[in-house]
């Protein structure tokens, strides 16, 4: 009897244990971490090619970041809904087939309500489906956690993403056209002779503000590549 009732005791306890807070400590960092000290491109070295490909605009790089994080929110969500029924052997061709859906969604949104930029997007967001941050996400962290730590990450590393192209962007934009959002900032300050850096037009030059962000944040964070 003494064995049943400790036993009954131990049940009762994690029947009456508090429920984690929806923003508790450890849930915050999911969110934090991708931003600053795990950031998905400056740490870990992912999503490069849409990092120069897209960034010469604010305006495509903003639609670029909204479609991944929506992707990749989404795509977290749905692989650790089914994490428990996906067979191990097919598990990628499961989560490709997952963003793939997700991506021509994107794709069609675009072409109906926004089809300037659907021409300007269309190859890139095609890729979104072998970025390798969707995918490491949904490897990583989606098939071995709940649905909602699963969409905590998925915020998380698409806004870390998100915050670093817009800024190498903001840059390109500024120095190579003088404007943001196509708004001419120096012709409105009345500095009409802004010299036009045609070096940010180029990928180089996406190149050399990713590495000064880069040099910058490992600095700050005291990172370091073994």
């Amino acid at each position: 009897m003494s064995n049943e009732a400790a036993v009954v005791e131990k049940v009762q306890e994690v029947v009456k244990a508090p429920a984690e807070p929806l923003l508790s400590k450890r849930r915050k960092k999911i969110v934090s971490d991708p931003l600053s000290e795990d950031n998905p491109i400056t740490v870990q070295v992912l999503g490069i090619c849409s990092a120069l490909a897209v960034t010469v605009k604010m305006e495509p790089t903003l639609v670029m970041s909204v479609a991944v994080v929506f992707v990749i929110v989404f795509s977290n969500l749905i692989i650790s809904l089914l994490r428990n029924t996906i067979p191990n052997r097919v598990r990628i061709i499961v989560q490709l087939a997952v963003i793939a859906t997700l991506v021509t969604l994107v794709s069609e949104v675009l072409k109906a309500y926004y089809y300037d930029m659907f021409k300007v997007l269309s190859v890139f967001v095609g890729l979104i489906i072998t970025n390798c941050i969707v995918m490491g996400r949904l490897e990583a962290y989606a098939m071995g956690n709940k649905p909602y730590d699963s969409i905590l990450d998925g915020l998380g590393s698409g806004f870390g993403y998100a915050w670093i192209i817009l800024t190498v962007a903001f840059f390109r934009e500024l120095l190579g056209s003088g404007s943001i959002f196509d708004f001419k900032i120096f012709e409105a300050v009345g500095w009409y002779s802004f010299p036009n850096n045609g070096l940010m037009v180029d990928p180089v030059g996406a190149f050399m503000v990713l590495g000064i962000l880069i040099w910058v944040q490992r600095t700050k964070t005291g990172y370091v590549e073994h």
